[in-house]
């Protein structure tokens, strides 16, 4: 794709081009951001609103605790393991403005997985929740983190509040095992020593380190993405320039249910809605839609950031369908295929389009999105500015519009490679700074961007290319479907063959017979599967992408038994 796509494609209005370095890093952002916005709230959690004024205040004081009372120095690693809470920016600001590098660790974790990220960033220090101090108890002696910081759910609620809701966590819940961790020190502990002591904020300069954003691990071994300053604010600026005339400064509020250490949410909510001070409404806990949906009910919201599986469980939601939708007026969806049925429901539901983009870890991730008034379902949009995507075949070669190939990826928000693996970082990025993505696309002639499905996921029939995102989506339009995913098992005449998985609607009915006759209506021959498996639930990763590597995992497994 040519530097002329933006002016010959790209729609009237919209910056073709952004500054990366217009700031030299996220403390500048930071700082212009809190003091226009001062008085504007930044980020809502259980009932408490903190405004940029405060936020800036609260983060130099956790700022002010790391220079004043550790050791740690600018570079060094802090790991931040904290769902969807307040305390989350501000331990994760604070930590910018003493100059470490964010460590975003899932508190879903695994002791295991734990340790092997802590010990691969190098992380000296860590912030986590109660409920998964236990596992830190465990872990930590076999890493090199010095310092703790722990904190409670409800820790920024005033007075009877923090207590109650900390006491029903505890007690009532009994969310929080056991720990001893006697030297960790308690988050409102940090904050009081570090009240009124000065903060040294840091500079660092725009290719230095920000965050270490660790890959999902669905695939090997997770590697650290290393995000620099100048990623991220590239990113918050190419985010800003096309919602630029959808998003006011300021007065937007927007629901944020997907996790905040995910780099999606991280960079949306955190970044880019810092830059332009517009309100974050924190969902601790998505996957309880009663309480969520309680919580939008206390809104007139904006802006709605989600995925496939969460629109649609929302829009099965009879209380969620009673919701005010009419101030909605941006629904953004990323992280996994956005079924073009979901799309449809959703606008059904809300009277919102939904707006697909796309990404990695590796782009900051934001990479190209669709215009929200020139959206195109079934495409992930266009590239963001001063952005570039092409299409290469397996041995590397260009290919040309509206030919099917590995997505490549050029522009500011690409990661500056690997933490500690040079040997993965040239597999991904070559000498020209192009990323290959794993993901099979296609650039159309009205310079849309679609994307066929994961390279690695492809299922190979008798040598035709068969993507599961296409079988999905035709799977999602089967009255009764509520989740499917298409895995190709091994097969003696064909190579591979098609297995469906299928969760049924709760209250319906479906029968094999029903899935493949419907897949029989509306797929070629080689595309339709050959069994189907009703489950009650699929495996999904914490922001509820499903695992289809998990599925053909036990498929193997099954198969290696038989024999």
């Amino acid at each position: 794709m040519t530097d002329n796509f933006w002016k010959d494609k790209y729609p009237v209005g919209v910056a073709s081009e952004i500054d990366p370095d217009e700031y030299q890093n996220i403390q500048a952002v930071l700082r212009q951001s809190c003091e226009r916005f001062a008085d504007k709230p930044a980020f809502s959690n259980l009932g408490k609103t903190l405004t940029y004024g405060e936020l800036y205040r609260l983060s130099g004081e956790f700022a002010a605790y790391l220079q004043h009372h550790t050791d740690l120095q600018p570079g060094d690693r802090i790991a931040v393991q904290l769902p969807n809470l307040i305390q989350y920016p501000i331990v994760v600001f604070g930590a910018m403005r003493a100059g470490l590098i964010v460590v975003n660790t899932n508190p879903l974790y695994t002791a295991r997985e734990m340790e092997h990220q802590f010990n691969d960033a190098g992380a000296k220090a860590l912030v986590c929740l109660a409920n998964m101090a236990h596992l830190a108890e465990d872990v930590l002696p076999r890493t090199g983190i010095k310092h703790v910081v722990i904190t409670e759910v409800g820790d920024m609620l005033a007075g009877l509040k923090r207590l109650l809701v900390n006491a029903v966590v505890k007690h009532v819940k009994k969310m929080v095992p056991a720990y001893s961790l006697p030297r960790a020190v308690k988050l409102n502990d940090a904050l009081a020593l570090g009240r009124g002591k000065t903060v040294r904020d840091a500079a660092p300069r725009s290719d230095e380190v920000a965050v270490l954003q660790y890959t999902g691990g669905t695939t090997g071994v997770a590697k650290g993405a290393m995000l620099t300053h100048r990623n991220i604010v590239a990113n918050m600026l190419q985010c800003k320039a096309l919602m630029g005339s959808n998003l006011d400064e300021g007065s937007e509020v927007l629901i944020a249910p997907l996790p905040l250490y995910h780099i999606y949410a991280f960079t949306f909510h955190c970044m880019a809605m810092m830059l332009s001070g517009n309100h974050n409404i924190l969902i601790t806990n998505p996957r309880d839609l009663p309480a969520m949906i309680k919580d939008l009910s206390r809104y007139r919201f904006s802006g709605f950031v989600g995925l496939n599986t969460l629109f649609v469980a929302l829009c099965n939601s009879e209380d969620f369908r009673k919701l005010d939708f009419s101030a909605l007026k941006v629904t953004l969806s990323g992280g996994m295929a956005l079924q073009l049925a979901t799309a449809e429901r959703w606008k059904q539901v809300t009277g919102c389009s939904i707006c697909e983009g796309y990404g990695l870890t590796e782009t900051s991730p934001v990479a190209s999105v669709n215009p929200i008034e020139h959206i195109q379902l079934g495409t992930i949009g266009i590239p963001v500015p001063s952005t570039l995507f092409k299409v290469v075949n397996d041995d590397g070669q260009d290919l040309a519009q509206g030919e099917i190939g590995e997505l490549c990826i050029k522009g500011p928000q690409v990661m500056k490679g690997y933490w500690q693996r040079p040997e993965a970082t040239a597999e991904v990025i070559d000498a020209d700074g192009w990323f290959k993505t794993g993901d099979i696309g296609v650039v159309q002639q009205d310079g849309y961007i679609r994307i066929v499905d994961r390279k690695k996921d492809m299922i190979l029939v008798s040598g035709f290319n068969v993507y599961p995102n296409e079988l999905e989506d035709v799977l999602a339009n089967l009255p009764g479907v509520l989740q499917g995913a298409a895995i190709g098992v091994p097969d003696e005449k064909s190579g591979e063959a098609i297995k469906l998985f299928v969760v049924v609607k709760p209250g319906e009915s479906l029968t094999k017979e029903q899935v493949m006759q419907h897949m029989h209506d509306n797929l070629t021959g080689y595309k339709r599967p050959k069994a189907v498996e009703f489950r009650d639930s699929l495996p999904t990763t914490n922001v509820g992408k499903i695992l289809r590597r998990e599925l053909r995992d036990e498929e193997l497994r099954k198969l290696g038994h038989k024999q």
